[in-house]
C-alpha cells in the first residue's frame, strides 16, 4: 500500500515538471553588446604611442595615417622664400616616418622623432624654419646657430628675409637686385653679449668633469644670470659648483649662486660640475645666456 502510495506521488511530480512553462527571457536591453577588442586608445593619444606620418602638408602640418592633420608647436609658417625648401625638408625627414606627439595648450602638438629627436629644434637648427611665441631657450639659440652658419633660409637667395630680392633686368645694362621693403624683412640676431668656452678637464668610464667659462663680452653688466644649453648624447649633470643646476632631459641651466650674480663687462665667472655620461660625451655646440646666443670659444 505504501509503494502504491510513492509511486503515485512521484508520477504527480514527473507530470508537473513536464507541464510547468519554461522560465521567462531575460528583459531587452539588459544584455552588453559585444565589442571586439582594439589596439587603438580613444580616449587620448599617449606620447609613448607611435605614429605614422601619411603624408607631409608643408614644413610644420603634417597628416597622420588615420587622417589627423597636426600642427607642429612653436614652429612659424613657411617664409615664402624659403617655402619649397621647408617642405622638402620636412618630407626627407617624416614622410613615412614613426614619430610620437604630444598635445600643448596651443592646440598644436609637440613632435619627436623615433629616436628622441625633437623635429621643432631640428628644424631651426638647419634653417628650415623659424621659431614662433617664444623668447629665449634652445629652439632661440638655434636659430643664432642656422644664421651664423648662413644655413637654410639664412643662405641664398633669402638671406634671412621672407621674400627673396627681385632680378630686375634691364635690355642693355647689367642685372641687379633692388633690396625688398623693411617690412618683409626678417631682422638677424642681435650681436652676442656673451661668450662661452666649454672644456672636458677629466673623463673615466661612466663620468666626467668639466668646466665652463662665460665671458660678458658686452657694454652693460649682467645682474643676475641663467646659462643654458642642450646635451645631445644624454649627459646627466652630477653635481656643480658656481652655479645651481636644472635639468630637465637634455636642457641644463645653470643658476648663478648668492655670491656671483653680477657679471661686469670684460669680466667672466668659470662653472664647474661632474657629470655622468653613457657613450660619446659630445661638447654641446650651442649656449645662451639668460636668453641671449653666446658666441662658442
Amino acid at each position: 500500500m505504501r509503494a502504491a502510495s510513492g509511486l503515485v506521488a512521484a508520477l504527480v511530480l514527473f507530470a508537473g515538471a513536464c507541464t510547468a512553462e519554461p522560465p521567462a527571457p531575460a528583459p531587452p536591453g539588459t544584455r552588453t553588446p559585444f565589442k571586439p577588442p582594439t589596439l587603438i586608445n580613444e580616449q587620448v593619444r599617449s606620447e609613448r604611442v607611435l605614429h605614422v606620418v601619411r603624408d607631409v602638408v608643408d614644413g610644420r602640418t603634417v597628416e597622420l595615417a588615420d587622417g589627423t592633420e597636426v600642427r607642429i608647436a612653436q614652429l612659424a609658417a613657411p617664409a615664402e622664400c624659403w617655402a619649397a625648401g621647408a617642405l622638402t625638408f620636412a618630407r626627407a625627414r617624416l614622410l613615412a616616418a614613426s614619430v610620437r606627439i604630444s598635445p600643448v595648450l596651443s592646440g598644436d602638438v609637440n613632435l619627436a622623432l623615433e629616436d628622441g629627436t625633437d623635429y621643432a629644434l631640428l628644424a631651426v637648427r638647419q634653417g628650415a624654419l623659424r621659431p614662433e611665441g617664444v623668447d629665449g631657450g634652445a629652439l632661440l639659440t638655434a636659430e643664432s646657430e642656422a644664421a651664423a652658419a648662413d644655413r637654410g633660409l639664412w643662405g641664398p637667395p633669402c638671406d634671412g628675409q621672407a621674400v627673396a630680392p627681385p632680378v630686375v633686368t634691364t635690355p642693355g645694362a647689367t642685372t641687379t637686385t633692388t633690396t625688398p621693403p623693411p617690412t618683409t624683412t626678417a631682422p638677424r640676431p642681435p650681436a652676442r653679449t656673451c661668450a662661452v668656452a666649454y672644456r672636458v678637464v677629466g673623463q673615466w668610464p661612466g663620468g666626467f668633469q668639466a668646466t665652463v667659462t662665460v665671458r660678458n663680452t658686452g657694454t652693460a653688466p649682467v645682474d643676475g644670470w641663467t646659462l643654458q644649453w642642450a646635451f645631445a648624447t644624454g649627459q646627466v649633470v652630477d653635481e656643480m659648483w658656481n652655479a645651481t643646476p636644472r635639468q630637465f632631459r637634455g636642457l641644463v641651466n645653470a643658476v648663478n649662486v648668492h655670491y656671483n650674480p653680477k657679471i661686469a663687462p670684460g669680466g667672466s665667472v668659470e662653472i664647474g660640475f661632474n657629470g655622468s655620461a653613457r657613450g660619446d660625451n659630445a661638447v654641446p655646440k650651442a649656449f645662451s645666456l639668460n636668453g641671449a646666443p653666446c658666441s662658442v670659444e
